[in-house]
């Protein structure tokens, strides 16, 4: 049996990629993001981005691709924990 690590790298993009979306689409429902933590989302938004540039680096674009789009649905988390900051 032949392990294909690209197949697996892919899907687990796809996971923790698609794992998002419905926080984002929660918080924009509810416009109001109470409950996230700014210091979290800013370090985890930093760490995508070097993950992003690191996958640009290496040319192992479906690092970088599902990085990409992870660090899309991260920051407008946070762009909407600042937008929704006076509701509850």
């Amino acid at each position: 049996m032949h392990f294909d690590s690209t197949l697996l790298g892919l899907i687990a993009a796809f996971c923790t990629t698609v794992a998002f979306i419905p926080q984002v689409l929660l918080i924009w429902r509810r416009k109001s993001a109470a409950g996230v933590s700014t210091g979290m989302y800013c370090v985890f938004c930093f760490g995508v981005l070097l993950w992003l540039i690191y996958g640009v680096t290496i040319e192992a674009w479906p690092i970088a691709i599902n990085n990409g789009i992870t660090l899309l649905l991260a920051c407008s988390v946070l762009v909407m924990k600042w937008a929704y900051r006076n509701n509850p």
